[in-house]
């Protein structure tokens, strides 16, 4: 997929619309041990690429050293289900204090009146964040409505819509 392709996907009413709301992704990678890992973790927009933070000491920061290949999902609990997936490879840097993106993507889960609070333990907790930054290399946008998984696609096309 190029990405022009992914761009595409990415922009979708959807995507964005799954992208803006209070769910969290779900960061899947490969731990130091070989095995999977899939986390949820907060996430912000830059321009084109996905961003995360995490703490500097997290083993995930230690495995996507070594791995940068990872994956991220975001979807709905409600029927039908939407999926956004979405590939990639990440770039980690350490920085000082916390990045605004990170409070900024907290804003969407944690409840206005008790966002100061939470900022002020943040900023008093961590003195430097990893920020996680994925450049998408493909992305799929499932609403079981308009666009299905590949094997449910392949069903219908071969035995017909059952709707």
């Amino acid at each position: 997929m190029d990405a022009a392709q992914v761009a595409e996907v990415l922009a979708q009413p959807l995507s964005r619309e799954l992208m803006a709301s209070e769910i969290p992704a779900r960061l899947a990678y490969t731990g130091l041990d070989g095995a999977p890992r899939a986390i949820p973790i907060g996430f912000g927009l830059d321009g084109s690429t996905i961003v995360m933070w995490t703490v500097p000491t997290s083993a995930k920061v230690k495995a996507l050293q070594v791995n940068p290949q990872v994956a991220i999902t975001i979807d709905t609990q409600g029927f039908p289900p939407n999926v956004l997936l979405v590939r990639g490879t990440v770039e980690l840097a350490l920085v000082d204090g916390i990045p605004h993106g990170y409070v900024e993507a907290a804003r969407k889960v944690v409840p206005a009146d008790q966002m100061e609070g939470w900022e002020a333990g943040v900023r008093g907790l961590y003195e430097q964040m990893t920020v996680i930054t994925m450049t998408p290399t493909w992305a799929k946008l499932i609403d079981f409505e308009n666009t299905l998984p590949k094997a449910v696609a392949d069903l219908v096309a071969e035995r017909g819509d059952p709707r």
